[in-house]
């Protein structure tokens, strides 16, 4: 009984002892030191330990790390993606789960980074520097002579070089980036500065930062000055009552600010924050949130968003990017009521929260045109309540003034961008504000903000255009610079009215002109300005007395003489076309001094042959003109073995249709066409009778009949085939019936 006793606490020993050891030899190879003493240093390649590969693509080498399960923090080389560039920072990572990307709270090198094989040295003297490659110098603690004994990772999340007697000489926490961690502060004299973004994480562009100061939490935009954008209530006006600097500490569950208060336990403001069930880490993103995030199990979860309570989605400076306008969280460009001018145009249409840029950029050289886009019921992040409330923290330029005085003083102020102005009860007297960048706008809630507001936003008219304004508000411009602009207009005006007024009057007395020729098609064209003199045929029949005195015979065809009717004695060549043709010598009737036609020679052969075709004496093999279509768009080939014996053109006979929207009512001549051949119905539209005294291609595509009162008698669009066109409709008895083929 005692020997069987024995052998069973033998056996759990030997149990214990086997799964300690498994545990040890498991953590070993990720367990890294917190701690490291002077005189070591750390090359940035794979030769420092293991790698850690993200799911996102980013990679850490961590060189010290502290914890033994769950989140661990650690210090090393870190890249974000693009792994020629890496920071030394401190991040939050997890172990023994499928490395989801780290959380990085801190960076020494963020507008710096180093490559591969750079070096990380704790120095003899105390000195932590950070090289790179060929030994550039990069970063440093300074701490050189200032008795450190060593770097510690310690459990909060702070880097820090200690003395003999565990002193802090230089720690992280004093120096932050973008983000704190439970238990630190943030001292006035201090600031987050955020990211350029989430794949840059410089701070140099990056455009918000936080801060804290006798009157409170302060978090502002980077402009000429700098903008804020969120403040607590303000304090100032009540007597500080420690000599203690102000800060404001991140503990589990709130955001404290200590600002008169001397007690640490009695903070003077209090922002609620999730209680923590693991890692938290606060940031100040590149969109200007301030946000929690918590470690959740596998993933980085946010759990608070800090200042979206005070103003909303459209409260943050940058929402809409640039010009951009935020409402209900969608944003938009500017527009004018009337829509017929546009002003701004999307960045980038499938991303409308980049912003909006200008058609047409400001331009101080031509300012006597900057005009205003009026842009009614819309507010600006500066006039929020909190502002208000937080005391002088509104950016007005002027207050007490009335609305045309502060678009008045934009005018004159080449800078500004825009003049906001928001008033209660009467726009006479409100508060003016003059930008000079301009960030999002937004719409404005007047049942919450209960108050009223206009943006005129500053734009770059032609000098002919006068910019759109809202109805019954006429957008005001400097005296002097008015004057100007109306001369300019009214001088341009009457420019371009009497430019139109000549050349209707040359093309009423042309149409009249043409209107009263009845000759030949020939006699027609030459009445076209700049073409060369031209004879029918039956003139050089006359001419050479029917082709009776041949000169000679040339490579073209033979040379006749002839005398015009002056008595001038002519030579006329007739050329052989079948004979060039069939030959496949087309290329020598060319114009040899016409440049298009030598730069389109395979073309103007074409086009040639389906002339050819289209004038063959026997109707009957003459194509359609949906054939000739396919032709000359490539789809199909000229017929071969063309018969080349060609028809006389007939006379031409001068018809005019009388429309009423052509200019002045001048009547147009119509060509009658020689491709269909003799006089064989094929199809009408069966309008004899009905008044038709036009015909009209319509904008929507509708070929259209038309009578003396313009109106349609007969269209297109009520004899659908295969297609429909926009605004067309298909009605009960339409269809549309398929072709046969693409080809028939």
């Amino acid at each position: 009984m005692n020997l069987g006793l024995s052998l069973y606490w033998i056996f759990v020993h030997l149990l214990l002892l086997l799964i300690s050891s498994f545990n040890l030899i498991k953590s070993q190879p990720l367990d890294l030191y917190p701690i490291a003493n002077l005189s070591t240093s750390w090359t940035n390649n794979p030769s420092i330990g293991r790698s850690l590969n993200f799911f996102d693509g980013s990679m850490a080498r961590p060189i010290l790390l502290r914890g033994i399960v769950g989140p661990r923090f650690a210090c090393g080389f870190y890249c974000n993606g693009n792994c020629d560039n890496f920071l030394f920072g401190v991040f939050i990572v997890e172990f023994y789960r499928t490395y989801p990307e780290p959380q990085v709270v801190w960076s020494a090198n963020r507008n710096n980074p180093v490559g591969e094989n750079a070096t990380l040295q704790l120095t003899p003297e105390g000195d932590l520097i950070l090289r790179d490659v060929g030994d550039t110098f990069i970063w440093s603690t300074n701490t050189t002579g200032k008795s450190v004994a060593g770097l510690n990772m310690t459990e909060i999340g702070n880097l820090v070089l200690y003395d003999k007697n565990n002193l802090a000489i230089w720690q992280s926490f004093d120096h932050p980036t973008d983000s704190i961690l439970l238990g630190q502060k943030l001292v006035a004299g201090q600031r987050l500065t955020s990211s350029v973004s989430a794949l840059n994480s410089t701070d140099q562009g990056g455009l918000f930062s936080l801060s804290v100061t006798n009157e409170g939490l302060i978090a502002s935009i980077e402009s000429n000055p700098p903008m804020v954008y969120y403040h607590t209530v303000s304090l100032n006006k009540v007597p500080k009552n420690k000599k203690e600097p102000t800060y404001v500490r991140f503990l589990n569950g709130s955001l404290d600010l200590f600002i008169l208060s001397a007690k640490s336990n009695q903070s003077d403001i209090k922002i609620m924050v999730p209680v923590a069930s693991s890692a938290q880490a606060m940031k100040l993103g590149s969109d200007g949130h301030l946000r929690v995030y918590e470690w959740a199990e596998t993933r980085w979860k946010e759990v608070a968003d800090l200042l979206s309570s005070s103003f909303g989605e459209c409260g943050y400076p940058m929402v809409c990017g640039n010009y951009g306008i935020c409402s209900n969280g969608q944003c938009g460009c500017p527009r004018a009521t009337n829509a017929e001018a546009s002003y701004f145009r999307q960045i980038n249409d499938r991303e409308p929260k980049l912003g909006c840029s200008e058609v047409a950029p400001l331009s101080c050289e031509a300012s006597q045109y900057h005009n205003f886009l009026e842009l009614k019921d819309i507010t600006y992040f500066s006039f929020t309540y909190d502002l208000y409330m937080a005391g002088d923290m509104y950016p007005y330029d002027f207050v007490d003034t009335d609305m045309e005085n502060c678009k008045q003083a934009c005018l004159n102020n080449c800078s500004c961008k825009a003049a906001l102005f928001e008033y209660h009860e009467n726009s006479s007297s409100g508060n003016c504000f003059l930008p000079s960048q301009l960030f999002s706008l937004m719409n404005n809630e007047k049942d919450k903000t209960l108050y009223n507001s206009s943006a005129f936003v500053k734009v770059q008219i032609s000098p002919i255009a006068q910019a759109p304004t809202s109805k019954g508000s006429p957008t005001p411009t400097p005296s002097g610079k008015k004057k100007g602009q109306s001369a300019v207009i009214l001088g341009s005006s009457l420019g371009a009215f009497f430019g139109v007024f000549i050349i209707i009057t040359f093309c009423v007395v042309l149409l009249r002109k043409k209107r009263d020729i009845e000759e030949d098609e020939e006699d027609y064209l030459a009445e076209i300005l700049g073409m060369p003199t031209r004879f029918s045929f039956q003139d050089l029949k006359a001419a050479t007395e029917d082709f009776s005195r041949k000169l000679g015979q040339g490579g073209f065809g033979s040379v006749f003489e002839g005398t015009l009717s002056n008595g001038t004695k002519v030579a006329v060549k007739r050329l052989l076309f079948k004979r060039k043709a069939e030959d496949e010598q087309l290329f020598d009737l060319l114009d040899k001094y016409n440049e298009d036609l030598q730069l389109h020679v395979a073309e103007a052969m074409e086009v040639m042959k389906v002339a050819a075709w289209c004038l063959q004496s026997d109707f009957t093999k003459r194509p359609s003109m949906s054939v000739v279509v396919k032709v000359l768009e490539g789809v199909m080939d000229v017929e071969p073995n063309l018969d080349y014996s060609f028809t006389t053109l007939p006379p031409l006979q001068m018809t005019t249709v009388n429309r009423k929207e052509a200019v002045l009512g001048v009547s147009a001549p119509i060509l009658p066409s020689v491709l269909s051949g003799p006089s064989t119905s094929v199809w009408s539209t069966n309008t004899t009778g009905k008044s038709v005294v036009g015909l009209n291609l319509t904008e929507t595509g509708s070929l259209a009949l038309f009578d003396r009162n313009n109106c349609t008698v007969w269209q297109s669009f009520d004899h659908p085939t295969d297609s429909l066109l926009l605004g067309q409709k298909l009605v009960a008895r339409q269809r549309l019936t398929s072709s046969v083929s693409e080809m028939n």
